[in-house]
């Protein structure tokens, strides 16, 4: 069975039920997975995992999770070499080009860290809706097929 670890960062709420779309889509393909708040993961917990799932929220103008830079900088030491990766977040649309910018930026670093993107990133502006629950269990449909054929 493939493990996957589903860590996420939030303020008002919407980012934790981004998390929660993909754990229970994740669950219901099969998987074993565990989702933890940002503050209480490490990147090396990763390691025990085949799909690594990251659900930033974006700050402002295009900044990251200010409890989350200590995690997005330990990440990029990392070696995820046969790992899955995918993510998704939150942002506002009223910030432009700014929006979900945190999303990118920690695609960036599971890529430099060796993991095989899975799925591409999901962006949500707010709270998901109906729409974006579909894209969130399409993602995670993408991220389990895409470890099986890693691991075949």
């Amino acid at each position: 069975m493939a493990k996957a670890l589903v860590v996420y960062a939030t303020i008002t709420g919407n980012n934790e039920d981004v998390a929660d779309i993909i754990t229970d889509a994740l669950e219901d393909l099969g998987v074993e997975v565990d989702e933890v708040e940002m503050t209480m993961a490490d990147p090396a917990d990763f390691q025990d995992a085949d799909i690594c799932v990251i659900c930033p929220y974006t700050y402002d103008e295009g900044a990251l999770p200010e409890e989350g830079l200590d995690f997005y900088e330990d990440l990029q030491e990392e070696q995820l070499t046969g790992k899955v990766y995918g993510v998704a977040g939150s942002g506002d649309t009223f910030y432009g080009d700014d929006f979900c910018v945190a999303v990118d930026k920690f695609g960036e670093a599971l890529a430099q860290a060796g993991a095989t993107q899975g799925a591409t990133n999901v962006k949500v502006n707010l709270a998901p809706d109906e729409e974006d629950i579909k894209k969130l269990d399409e993602f995670a449909k993408k991220l389990v097929e895409k470890a099986d054929n890693l691991n075949d």
